[in-house]
């Protein structure tokens, strides 16, 4: 966790129109903004803003915005700890840490501990190519890489001895106590790596977090055949994808990420073309990864990217994929499987084969659910009655859980296909079934024929982001965009604005957020955000940030908006209450009526004095 105080510094230190200006070209404009080339979509007029008093960017084409953190992470496709670090690093500030119970982490030990990695895979890579190095050479050229290939992955070999590589750095300044918190030496003093051909892992910033380790003697004295660096302050092996240094562009680019299962078929993948490949690093691949990956995909648009697992075609492959199956849910992105028939890994395939046909292999990609639903029922005896109701009733949660409605009828036929049985009668027994493993309290009567089917997962509850080109929402975007910029413009009441004056539900939680947001430490902002945490809601105040209002803002201007608003409110109160008047026989209910009536006459003479009060140009 970064120390509050150096966030707040990074912040204050990283000027908006510096950091975009690196990445994009802007130009000066009336009111204190800079215009440019949106870098996130393509287009040809700019409509890309940058509002250097606010410290916000905003894209009116794509809708992209937010601080100089967001751009950061968008732009380089990193977290938001990767994006403070980036800053810090290019402001010369050397970040504080603690770790999650609150406890200090040494101040540079970050900064040391990546300075050493770098001059270990330096130290690594030279002793590849020394005399020393030759069993490594005759390992790589075994798998079908050369020199140049060595090269582009920064591949290094740990020489035999043990004690190289801790008196290298040590003579570089690093003392025993750093490079065992490195993970590169051990508290006996032996390095780390001995006698094996290493990778460099990277994040997305190039920078070097821990090594992977393959065994190429006989006598290694470590059993396993790959080793990885220890947890340390920057390796975490459930947060780190190998080649994703390399891959990360291509996967924002084609919206693709191919994951395989082991350093030599990332090289495979790069070297065949298959540019988006990565792989997890001595862990299986897990729900940290898979939040990685989506990160860099980018897209919300459910069709809009995929996710190509290669998996072996053995049992140990089969688990896996079911592994990956049940964290399915992580992913906005569709998810498949590419398996080699014959059983080669894409290393292996593509030495026997060439690189065409490890293209060929990401192109015959099937759907995930398709190939764990193949599984399940090939696991049963289906020559019998029973033995195709038991692999039904298997699978019937696999297609229940499929995020795409539409794709349900097409997975229902090709079950019934697979099973051999009449496709309403599998239909039927898929409902049964789910309904039978659903809770008492959420089982739902049987659903006619066409429905969708019970256990199907409900939309994710979210905000709903607002339409600026809805005329129907006018009033309450512009007086929201007055409020986040002026604030000082409106008493103490809001004018007497409600949250019932807003009637699309992310301009309502925004007004919720702006009543609860106070006095205190931060800025206006910043406590409006802090309320209520949603993307939605920062989105939206940095888009109403840097739009331009109509006229000076001044308390007339604002009492004006606010009255706008309220007569909005007023003439919906009104329509219904006439509606459920014409509902209402006076003859059965004459007080009731009667009330409603007089209620009527209240609204309609409050509205005729705002009215009053709304006569400005504020629309």
């Amino acid at each position: 966790m970064i120390n509050e105080e150096d966030l707040a510094t990074v912040r204050e230190r990283s000027r908006i129109e510096d950091v975009v200006g690196s990445y994009v070209t802007l130009r000066r404009t009336g009111g204190g903004s800079l215009t440019g080339l949106c870098p996130f979509h393509d287009e040809k007029t700019p409509s890309f803003h940058v509002t250097p008093a606010r410290g916000f960017f905003h894209c009116f084409g794509c809708g992209e915005g937010g601080d100089v953190i967001t751009f950061v992470q968008k732009i380089n496709h990193v977290s938001f700890t990767e994006a403070v670090e980036f800053l810090a690093d290019r402001v010369g500030l050397q970040l504080r840490y603690s770790d999650g119970g609150g406890q200090r982490i040494e101040p540079g030990l970050r900064l040391r501990v990546l300075e050493a990695n770098q001059l270990a895979a330096d130290f690594f890579a030279a002793q590849l190519t020394s005399p020393s190095g030759l069993p490594g050479r005759q390992f790589l050229d075994g798998r079908g890489f050369d020199k140049v290939a060595a090269e582009q992955f920064g591949i290094g070999f740990a020489p035999t001895g043990g004690r190289e590589l801790g008196q290298h750095l040590k003579g570089r300044g690093f003392s025993d106590e750093e490079l065992v918190k490195a993970g590169l030496v051990r508290e006996n003093g032996w390095d780390f790596f001995q006698g094996r051909v290493l990778w460099p892992i990277r994040d997305a910033g190039r920078s070097v977090l821990g090594f992977g380790a393959r065994k190429i003697f006989d006598d290694d004295r470590m059993p396993a055949k790959y080793l990885n660096t220890p947890e340390t302050i920057v390796y975490k092996k459930s947060n780190v994808l190998y080649g994703l240094d390399l891959a990360r562009g291509n996967i924002a680019k084609k919206n693709q990420a191919v994951v395989v299962e082991g350093y030599t078929d990332v090289m495979a993948c790069h070297l065949a073309g298959v540019d988006t490949a990565v792989a997890s690093c001595g862990t299986a691949f897990g729900d940290d990864h898979a939040r990685l990956l989506q990160r860099l995909l980018g897209t919300g648009d459910i069709s809009g990217g995929e996710v190509i697992f290669t998996f072996d075609g053995d049992a140990a492959g089969q688990a896996a994929a079911l592994k990956v199956f049940k964290g399915d849910q992580n992913f906005l992105a569709q998810t498949y499987v590419a398996v080699e028939p014959t059983g080669l890994d894409p290393c292996d395939l593509r030495i026997q084969s060439g690189d065409a046909a490890l293209r060929e292999l990401v192109g015959r990609r099937v759907p995930l659910y398709r190939f764990v639903m193949r599984n399940v029922v090939s696991g049963y005896d289906l020559d019998r009655v029973d033995g195709r109701l038991a692999a039904l009733r298997a699978a019937a949660p696999l297609v229940s859980s499929i995020r795409d409605a539409s794709l349900v009828p097409g997975y229902l036929r090709e079950l019934a296909q697979l099973l051999g049985m009449d496709p309403e009668e599998v239909r039927r027994e898929v409902k049964v079934t789910v309904q039978r493993r659903s809770r008492p309290e959420s089982r739902r009567p049987e659903p006619a024929p066409g429905d969708a089917l019970p256990g199907m997962p409900e939309p994710q509850p979210g905000l709903p982001v607002p339409d600026p080109r809805d005329r129907r929402l006018e009033a309450e975007r512009g007086t929201l965009r007055l409020i986040v910029r002026a604030p000082e413009t409106f008493d103490a009441t809001w004018d007497g604005l409600t949250p019932d004056d807003f009637t699309h539900p992310a301009f309502r939680a925004l007004f919720e957020c702006v009543v609860a947001a106070g006095e205190g430490p931060g800025g206006w902002t910043q406590r409006v955000l802090a309320a209520r945490p949603d993307p939605v809601l920062e989105q939206l105040v940095v888009s109403l940030a840097v739009e331009p209002v109509l006229r000076e803002p001044t308390e007339a201007y604002a009492r004006e908006y606010a009255a706008q608003l309220r007569v909005l409110t007023l003439s919906r109160r009104i329509a219904e209450l006439k509606s459920k008047l014409q509902r209402t026989n006076p003859l059965d209910d004459q007080p009731a009526y009667n009330r409603m009536f007089a209620v009527l006459v209240n609204l309609e003479k409050e509205r005729k004095e705002l009215l009053a009060l709304a006569t400005g140009p504020a629309l």
